[in-house]
């Protein structure tokens, strides 16, 4: 049987939201099988607990942010990657302030602080959505025009094409597709940091925004280049940073996928609405385990490696 995971004890980071530069303390905790991953805002006269769905996601705007009732938790879409790529099922996230903190920009730290805890197996199937026929999300026509879409696949790939009218962009490559069944998100994928421009920037805060960024969780641009003195993480770290991304964002359907995603210039946005697309489609998709490991995708039986 592939079996569900959890952490094999709890984690602690302590950092600042990238958008309302708030301090923030974070607590991932083991949760039990068919719990699925529940942030749970402990600053709150009472505890609320958000469990992550396609329909808890209340805003797209510059991050995903998922809430219940009056509660928010912005910024999930790094700490959700991290879990997608090392397939943990259940988890307790407490946390202190409205925001996930953004720590380093990318879901490396997050893969540090989850590996160092440990994950175990647990005795209740592993159970995935499975994408039977495609289903897809347009907007916008001609040069505006993005779309993500879901096909069938016996895995979870992910290809994604960016299109940045940026000389710093431009150089870099704008397409890159990742397998997941090929252990290798950790070192190709999780590193991949965010990214902005400086002209934004002013507009971003005058808006109560990117209150917390700076080079030290962020690639910054202005109109020419990378001002970070450190230069890329990979020579494709933008493309690759909105596939992060997008693992993270199809992560809040609350269980893994075995589809191929493909996309092109979307967002936290079109990801969601892809989501909630497919749910709506109930045709379009059913509820799988495997009972013998073997007949399970490349890769998805084994632990993730480290780095």
């Amino acid at each position: 049987m592939l079996q569900q995971r959890t952490l094999k004890t709890l984690t602690r980071a302590v950092g600042v939201g990238l958008h309302s530069g708030q301090r923030v303390e974070l607590t991932l905790r083991p949760a039990p099988p068919d719990t699925g991953i529940v942030f749970r805002r402990i600053d709150l006269p009472e505890p609320v607990d958000i469990p992550v769905s396609a329909e808890a996601v209340t805003d797209t705007r510059m991050a995903s942010t998922i809430g219940s009732g009056h509660a928010k938790v912005h910024t999930v879409e790094h700490l959700m990657s991290a879990c997608a790529g090392l397939g943990l099922d259940n988890l307790y996230v407490d946390i202190t302030a409205e925001e996930v903190p953004i720590l380093d920009g990318s879901a490396a730290s997050f893969v540090f602080l989850l590996q160092s805890a440990g994950i175990v197996l647990q005795n209740a199937p592993r159970r995935f959505i499975r994408v039977l026929c495609p289903v897809e999300v347009r907007e916008g026509e001609g040069v505006q025009a993005k779309w993500a879409r879901l096909d069938p696949y016996h895995g979870f790939k992910l290809s994604f094409e960016i299109d940045f009218d940026h000389p710093a962009v431009d150089a870099t490559g704008q397409r890159v597709e990742f397998d997941l069944g090929s252990g290798r998100y950790s070192r190709d994928i999780a590193r991949a940091r965010t990214f902005g421009f400086t002209r934004d920037v002013e507009m971003m805060r005058a808006n109560g925004l990117a209150l917390g960024g700076g080079l030290d969780n962020a690639i910054v641009m202005d109109d020419y280049k990378v001002l970070n003195s450190e230069g890329l993480r990979y020579d494709d770290e933008f493309v690759k940073h909105k596939i992060l991304d997008a693992m993270g964002d199809l992560y809040l359907l609350g269980k893994p996928l075995l589809a191929a995603y493909s996309a092109f210039r979307s967002g936290h946005a079109l990801n969601n609405q892809l989501l909630r697309a497919l749910l709506a489609e109930r045709s379009a998709w059913e509820l799988v385990s495997f009972d013998d490991e073997r007949e399970a995708p490349r890769g998805f039986a084994q632990p993730v490696p480290a780095w």
